[in-house]
């Protein structure tokens, strides 16, 4: 009891630190009344797609919440809607303090590299630790009520199934987010480079661009929000997972003990993100870089003495625990699992940089193929990406092995539960990108001297980096997340095959996943092309909303032709509110794509093969999603990141820079590379986890 408070505790200073955070980055300079004026329209904007976005999945919301009550139970459905919300305003709250904090960082950076670092810095944090905070609130919480005030038994199938509830409303809300956010940002960058670059020839950020505005307020509700409804729900389900596996696989005492194993790692772990936050000093070198860095590994070395310590007094680090069906294992190996996550973390950030960064090979042979032209840039930027998804992957491959080998399945989760309690630091440094990139376009739209224009570029460069990297942790920690929730999957089946009373559902179920079964095969088939069909639709759904900001932006050009020379004023309200019309609709039957899939897998293969092949096909489906969406989502990002920072590499003045026959060819490559990076591969994450969530889902429905 005491420690459930303990976390509760731990939560509940995520959100006091990010409040305390709110308030210095508001008491900061917001700078003269132009860029007020640009920052008020960036906030109107971002303020009213969400909105929208948020009202439209609230219908589907209410829909969901009736059938987990009837279908299952009120805990349930009262789960769904504590995830649901709390992923939302995860997002919802740390996007309002970005737009505020753009402005901020602009003025600041016009006296200070430093103190422009700080402000957008502290920003990110509180969107950092709000995911964290709150995801851990919203477990443990609702963990604490249902076992110390209703009286269920932590191991209790009501508790297990609202726990699994409160992560899939996690899961709907980012998918939602993630996609819809991803189609707004990646219409409005596409449409406004293709006619402002490549047509008008005017630069980024220019006012003229009717898409302006639209592209900056894209910059929040995509890399901010979505990011942060991504990272709250792996970080939600990853716990949930691990409670689900430790209540199936030990018994009594120990049950309850590993259930709340995770629930620690997390409290602690918002402790050392608190922390390394104060690490962040930019150094006598003016590395940017260097100085978020300081924050990571802080976090990192902090954490794995957290872990330590929550060993040594809590489990103990000799204390053997023996499950009826897996390997038995010591406390201290629970340890050595959460080292191999962090270094498959740290692993996994630093192969993204390699391939997205510009002081590296990837990104300067996309940028030397495009002195040949169009084509061979894209040849090679689909070459990086195909390539980049090799180190990651056998990173991934060892941290299961060594994780697996020390502590079975639960091993595994471990390392992945502590992956992800370093969500809050991670977050914040994703968060940091759009706070830059929109802080670069109010210096350039206010025209603010020269030098404060470099400055707020170099923020805005390190800020493309944070943002590549911190999708290649997000989506490292969903290919291994997945595997927890697959090995929950299993496992359930199993537990509900051996308890299953004469005439139930399950009465008379026996699962066969060798690959001799061909309704195996099936589905691993199905499973691997959901990630292929969901990615196409999104990037469709992108290529839609940009060649509608095309025709918006040249009808506007056409009919004001003082535009181009500065006589009259673009009308941005019309971009935004078009490409907020075109997300909402684009976004909606992706998103339904995994939760619908594992459903009409099941019936259909239970319909034709009977139960028990209905069951194999579906974790079977569940295992070709995981497999074929880690690679799918590791390409499209680096692959992304690297088409992008050839374009900037090349804009800093080589290959002939600005205008140049190479820029036009890396313009078009970072058109094609924008929605891998920011639409299809993110999105691919939380498709991956709801499509298992769904699944766990389906075996408590048809068991209850």
């Amino acid at each position: 009891m005491i420690l459930l408070y303990f976390v509760i505790a731990c939560g509940v200073l995520a959100i006091v630190y990010a409040i305390w955070a709110i308030q210095s980055v508001m008491a900061a300079d917001a700078g003269n009344a132009r860029m007020q004026e640009i920052a008020g329209a960036i906030r109107e904007g971002a303020l009213a797609y969400l909105t929208r976005q948020y009202t439209t999945i609230a219908i589907v919301g209410v829909v969901v919440f009736i059938l987990a009550w009837w279908l299952l139970s009120a805990e349930a459905a009262i789960g769904f809607l504590i995830g649901a919300v709390l992923s939302g305003a995860a997002g919802f709250i740390g996007m309002l303090v970005s737009v505020r904090a753009n402005v901020r960082t602009a003025q600041a950076a016009s006296i200070s590299l430093g103190g422009g670092l700080e402000i957008a810095f502290k920003s990110g944090a509180i969107t950092g630790l709000l995911v964290a905070g709150l995801a851990l609130l919203g477990v443990s919480g609702y963990f604490t009520i249902l076992t110390q005030f209703i009286g269920y038994g932590p191991t209790e199938r009501v508790v297990i199934d609202a726990l699994v509830a409160l992560g899939f409303g996690a899961s709907l809300i980012s998918i939602f987010a993630r996609l819809g956010g991803g189609i707004f940002t990646k219409g409005a960058d596409v449409g406004g480079d293709l006619v402002g670059k490549v047509e008008a020839g005017i630069p980024e950020d220019d006012p003229r661009n009717p898409a302006t505005i639209a592209d900056n307020v894209g910059d929040n509700v995509g890399d901010c929000a979505g990011m942060a409804a991504d990272l709250f729900e792996t970080y939600a389900v990853t716990i949930v997972a691990t409670m689900v596996l430790a209540s199936i696989f030990f018994t009594g005492e120990q049950a309850t003990t590993l259930m709340l194993f995770p629930l620690l790692i997390g409290a602690t772990c918002v402790i050392t993100s608190i922390a390394g936050t104060f690490f962040v000093k930019l150094g006598a070198n003016n590395s940017i870089m260097g100085a978020l860095y300081k924050g990571f590994i802080a976090t990192a070395g902090l954490s794995a003495v957290a872990l330590a310590l929550i060993v040594l007094f809590f489990t103990g680090w000799g204390t053997q625990f023996t499950s009826p069906v897996g390997p038995s294992f010591s406390g201290g190996s629970l340890f050595f699992c959460g080292i191999v996550g962090l270094a498959v973390t740290g692993l996994i950030i630093w192969i993204t940089e390699y391939y997205t960064g510009t002081n590296y090979r990837p990104v300067r042979s996309v940028a030397d193929a495009s002195v040949t032209g169009h084509g061979t840039n894209v040849i090679q930027g689909l070459a990086i990406s195909m390539e980049s998804t090799a180190l990651p992957a056998i990173v991934i491959i060892a941290g299961i092995l060594a994780s697996y080998g020390l502590a079975g399945l639960f091993g595994i989760a471990i390392a992945v539960t502590t992956m992800l309690a370093l969500a809050g630091m991670v977050v914040a440094l994703d968060a940091f990108g759009p706070v830059t990139d929109n802080a670069g376009g109010i210096a350039e739209m206010a025209d603010l001297p020269a030098e404060v224009r470099n400055t707020t570029d170099a923020l805005d460069a390190v800020g493309n980096t944070t943002k590549a990297v911190t999708k290649g942790y997000a989506i490292g920690s969903a290919g291994l997340g997945a595997l927890v929730l697959f090995a929950a999957y299993t496992s359930d089946l199993h537990f509900f095959a051996e308890e299953a009373a004469p005439g139930t559902f399950f009465d008379g179920v026996s699962v066969d996943f060798s690959l001799s079964n061909p309704y195996v095969v099936v589905g691993l088939l199905f499973g691997g092309l959901l990630p292929y069909l969901f990615g196409g639709i999104a990037m469709t759904a992108v290529g839609r909303a940009g060649g509608a900001v095309v025709e918006e932006v040249r009808r506007q050009f056409r009919e004001k032709p003082g535009i181009m020379q500065g006589t009259e004023r673009p009308d941005y309200k019309r971009a935004v509110d078009m490409l907020t019309k075109a997300a909402i609709r684009e976004m909606i039957v992706p998103s339904l794509l995994p939760v619908l899939s594992p459903i009409v897998c099941f019936f259909v293969i239970y319909l034709i093969g009977g139960k028990s092949n209905g069951f194999a096909s579906l974790g079977a489906m569940l295992l070709g999603v995981i497999v074929t969406g880690l690679f799918v989502a590791l390409s499209m990002t680096a692959g992304g990141g690297a088409w992008d920072n050839a374009k900037k590499y090349i804009e800093d003045g080589h290959h002939g820079g600005k205008g140049s026959d190479a820029h036009k060819a890396a313009v078009t490559g970072d058109t094609v590379g924008d929605p891998y990076k920011d639409t299809a591969g993110p999105a691919v994450n939380p498709m991956i986890k709801i499509t298992n969530i769904v699944a766990l889902l389906l075996l408590a429905v048809l068991a209850h």
